[in-house]
């Protein structure tokens, strides 16, 4: 009964790349995989919007969801962070360790007692990240 339901799957996947010559090309450009297409489409099904740049002109105007998406906002998620770039969020969370770290710092030296505390970690980061 399983072997049946995969082979539907699998036959409505072909189905589905054969509706979107794009995404064919795609994936023989070596830019994707049949893995992480399959998963997508598993996810978030045919009428999801991240497969409109894969479809053809005339199929994308007559293919409008009548119903919003339940997974709308996952969606939306996984294509944010595909769209993340590591060294520029490496830097902001830099960025935000120094601000944390000067803030800490001018809180200790506005602070009621004058006294130097030795603290573990003191003239550090309160964050440590490593570059790569």
């Amino acid at each position: 009964m399983a072997n049946q339901h995969g082979n539907h799957s699998i036959n409505d996947f072909k189905q589905f790349v054969k509706k979107h010559p794009k995404l064919i090309k795609e994936v023989r450009k070596e830019q994707r995989s049949w893995q992480d297409v399959y998963e997508n489409w598993v996810l978030f099904g045919e009428s999801d919007p991240i497969w409109d740049p894969y479809r053809e002109p005339e199929e994308a105007a007559e293919d409008v969801p009548e119903t919003p998406q339940k997974n709308d906002f996952v969606s939306k998620m996984v294509t944010a962070v595909k769209k993340m770039d590591v060294n520029q969020m490496n830097e902001q969370i830099n960025k935000m360790s120094q601000s944390i770290s000067s803030l800490q710092s001018l809180l200790h030296t506005f602070s009621g007692n004058g006294q130097k505390q030795s603290q573990p970690g003191s003239g550090q980061h309160p964050f440590s990240f490593r570059k790569d």
